[in-house]
């Protein structure tokens, strides 16, 4: 293999696996060309373009990402006119170009040529070698060709993913040769049609701009409902994301500035491991259940990397840090610390477990003293001193293990305690300590604020929340008297499509929550958090009628299927936990339910009652504009789309962003409300491509938590800011039980200062060629930014970097203490490298 590739006889890369790029974040796209083209190197070569041909839709900042990755082509097959659903071949008065070929560019304003396999991307199959069935072929084929291409340079792609081998092909071309001696036939690659198409591809091909979904077609074949599809493995996709980009890494780049050594080969096995789960047709839920089944072992053997790799630098890092002055209180003190892995300062409610006291089984165990312990009269510090409101759980006695480096296995018992308080202005990329220890008067003395203010009422300083007797809630924010009425309401409709196009039975009514009682409890009360519990129970039908089945195996399109839901239905309970934080903007809701109906889609609904005729969305490096109605010719009743973070409806004067944990699918509703609606659950039974291929557990029958947030906001700048907060509210907080003990880090610290409204993190990592530290944003906004960062300290020189973590330009800047000011254009992504003085030369 390695020898055919150094002779350029077989083509790698530049991906390391073809992925879904709406489904997967930001840094899993970059990490895919990263490993990718790594690996391409190693085997000998690199196949220079950006290879598309079956994702559904393809992402705006594609371009960038490419560019950044030298790369100067993109081809695709999906996204843009003429092709359709099932890969026909679709008129052109409406298609964005002209031609196959065209120039594609990011909101950043990079570009590549990008060529559409407008006769799909194994248009050259089974070429014929008697002369006469050769002939109906190629004439045919170069009429199809003919009607797209831009130049005379033609694509022919022999080979697809279900199609074997053709052994005979020189021989086809010997043949098409001879019958059009005025045409050459090359048996070609990639990299050297690119160039030979940069060199005859004619001025006038058409810029396209942004992300290439398919908007300009009927809406049957956009493919986009596979963002709902098995949504239980988009939220361990999210959850898999946010351990290793967010939080492992972060934590590993914090220790290896402190001296520890940075494992790459055990990050690059997780990452690896992980993206086997991202190509479109496993991520996006739209293979047999075998497949999917396998994809839950994987993300398990992700996460257990990804927490192992925490577990490793939370010990290195806990060993550094000075708790000494928390002595002062005595030796019964417990400090313990908060990081803080996001890009932003960060004030939230955290929970962490503490062992007051240990007995190790080696040295014997005294249960009844354990029983015994007092953990009466204590209370939480920070490293000031200041006494916070906490809430303190004893958990009693439980059962845990150290695992030392260099001895076997230490089981112990303990009783351990479960402490609940609000962490303020944790410093980004950094930590505060804090300690438990013994109140010097009684820790119940003190007054109890409540943001409680009746059985169905809560508040803060920014936000009203008030649960009304159906369950939905009436948000105000404060700062501008907008109220936000009915959210929350859920709605369920039939679903007799597939696991990839939802379709609802013609003439069935939705329906919802509004007209239900629903049960309403207070759970939690304490000064830093309230939450309540909202309770429906719900009669939904239990399936669709056996005629669905039968549609099914006689293969009956899934537009032309007559199917309805049955009479019969189940009870549906749905609990609902929303919480509102001191000094939070946002409320946070968790959703439980065990589905047990078949054949429909779950969504909870966000009537904004904002006048606008666009909307905002997270997608991959982009906070993307998209109109609220489609195109002209769309014809599907369903308009949903994908996001990754959030989505934001908004004007100059308010906004509601809605954020959501793997979550990828939204609509805005034409109900003259701007309704968002956020798919929770959606139940099919087929696979729905070629043939007929049940899939009983894309029923997704079961329990299921899905979790979601509000961010009320006023004008642009609390817009930006209620992204970052939907950014932070992806990722879990990181805490840590200390000891007692000297350490050459302070009691709280940032590791690498940086600051920006505009420009969101996405990554802190430790380069595998340089050894570079290396962070990552991206602007998101449509003006330019400023991102001011401080070098850490042991480094001695910054520069600007690219997706490669490839050095490009020396930053001055004089000493660890000043500030640098980078310059971020608009929708730009930016990598900056900082040098340790032990990696330069």
């Amino acid at each position: 293999m390695k020898t055919y590739i150094k002779e350029g006889r077989i083509h790698v890369g530049p991906w390391y696996i073809l992925q879904d790029a709406f489904l997967t974040s930001s840094e899993s796209n970059v990490r895919n060309l990263l490993y990718g083209i790594k690996d391409s190197n190693d085997w000998g070569g690199v196949t220079k373009i950006g290879y598309f041909p079956d994702t559904f839709g393809n992402i705006g900042q594609a371009p960038q990402l490419l560019r950044q990755a030298g790369i100067h082509h993109a081809v695709f097959g999906r996204g843009v006119k003429p092709t359709g659903f099932n890969n026909m071949i679709q008129e052109a008065s409406s298609y964005e170009s002209p031609y196959s070929e065209m120039c594609w560019r990011s909101p950043d304003g990079s570009t590549v040529i990008g060529i559409l396999f407008a006769n799909w991307y194994c248009n050259g199959n089974e070429i014929p070698l008697d002369d006469e069935s050769a002939k109906i072929y190629w004439q045919s084929q170069l009429k199809s060709l003919e009607k797209y291409a831009s130049s005379s340079q033609m694509l022919v792609m022999n080979g697809c993913d279900h199609q074997p081998v053709q052994y005979n092909l020189p021989e086809a071309i010997q043949v098409a040769k001879k019958l059009y001696p005025n045409i050459d036939f090359k048996h070609s690659n990639f990299n050297d049609y690119c160039k030979e198409l940069s060199s005859a591809i004619p001025n006038d091909v058409k810029i396209i701009d942004g992300e290439l979904r398919s908007q300009h077609t009927d809406g049957w074949g956009t493919l986009v409902n596979t963002a709902s599809s098995r949504i239980y493995l988009k939220q361990l996709n999210q959850q898999n994301q946010v351990l290793l980009e967010k939080v492992a890494e972060p934590l590993a780049s914090f220790a290896w500035l402190q001296g520890d050594a940075y494992d790459h080969d055990l990050f690059e096995y997780g990452w690896k491991t992980l993206m086997q789960n991202h190509p479109h047709d496993s991520i996006c839920g739209c293979s047999i259940d075998d497949v999917h089944r396998e994809m839950v072992t994987r993300f398990e053997k992700t996460r257990q990397v990804a927490k192992g790799m925490i577990n490793k630098s939370l010990t290195f890092l806990s060993g550094e840090i000075d708790t000494s002055m928390f002595n002062k209180w005595g030796k019964s003190t417990i400090p313990f610390v908060v990081f803080n892995t996001t890009g932003h300062n960060r004030t939230g409610v955290i929970t962490i477990n503490l062992d007051v006291v240990k007995q190790y089984l080696s040295e014997g165990i005294n249960k009844q003293k354990l029983k015994n312990f007092s953990i009466q009269d204590r209370e939480v510090l920070d490293n000031h001193g200041n006494i916070l409101d906490c809430q303190i759980e004893d958990l009693g006695i439980e059962f845990d293990f150290d695992l030392p480096k260099d001895e076997f296995r230490r089981p112990y018992m303990a009783r351990r305690l479960r402490l609940t308080f609000e962490a303020e202005n944790i410093p980004a990329l950094g930590y505060n300590s804090f300690a438990l220890v013994l109140a010097e008067g009684s820790a119940n003395d003190c007054v109890w604020d409540s943001l409680i203010c009746n059985d169905r009422e809560m508040e803060n300083h920014y936000l009203h929340v008030k649960i009304n007797p159906n369950g939905s809630l009436t948000v105000t924010n404060k700062i501008n008297g907008q109220q936000y009425n009915d959210l929350c309401i859920y709605e369920d409709t039939g679903d007799i499509g597939n696991e990839y196009m939802y379709k609802q039975p013609s003439g069935e009514k939705t329906i919802t929550t509004r007209n239900i009682q629903a049960k309403i409890f207070v759970v939690k009360d304490t000064p830093f958090q309230a939450e309540y519990e909202i309770v429906h129970e719900w009669e939904l039908p239990i399936s669709a009628s056996t005629y669905l089945h039968q549609e099914q195996k006689e293969l009956v399109w899934f537009t032309e299927r007559k199917s309805q839901r049955v009479s019969e239905t189940i009870t549906h309970k749905i609990t609902t936990r929303v919480r509102l934080e001191k000094n939070s903007k946002g409320v946070y809701i968790t959703t439980s339910f065990n589905n047990q109906a078949k054949d429909h889609r779950m969504r909870v609904l966000f009537p904004t009652d904002i006048l606008s005729d666009v909307h905002y969305t997270d997608s991959v490096f982009e906070v993307v504009k998209r109109f609220n109605k489609p195109a002209k010719e769309w014809k599907n009743p369903d308009h949903s789309q994908h996001q990754q973070a959030f989505v934001n409806i908004s004007n100059e004067k308010s906004g509601l962003t809605v954020s959501n944990l793997g979550l990828n699918e939204y609509e805005i509703l034409r109900d003259g409300r701007n309704t968002i609606a956020i798919t929770l659950l959606r139940a099919v039974g087929e696979l729905g491509d070629w043939g007929y291929f049940p899939t009983p557990d894309a029923q997704c029958l079961g329990e299921h938590i899905v979790s979601y947030s509000i961010f009320p906001h006023e004008g642009e700048q609390s817009r930006l800011a209620s992204y970052q907060a939907s950014y932070q509210s992806q990722v879990p907080w990181t805490v840590n039980q200390l000891g007692l003990q000297t350490g050459e880090l302070p009691p709280t610290y940032a590791f690498i200062e940086w600051e920006s409204t505009k420009v969101s993190f996405t990554a802190l990592k430790v380069s595998h060629t340089s050894n570079d530290i290396i962070f990552r944003g991206f602007n998101m906004a449509e003006t330019e930014a400023w991102l001011s960062t401080r070098m850490p300290i042991g480094s001695v020189q910054v520069y600007r970097s690219n997706i490669l973590e490839e050095e490009l330009e020396t930053l001055s800047i004089p000493t660890s203490s000043s500030k640098l000011v980078i310059p971020v254009n608009q929708n730009e992504i930016v990598t900056v490298g900082f040098k340790k003085a032990e990696t330069i030369g």
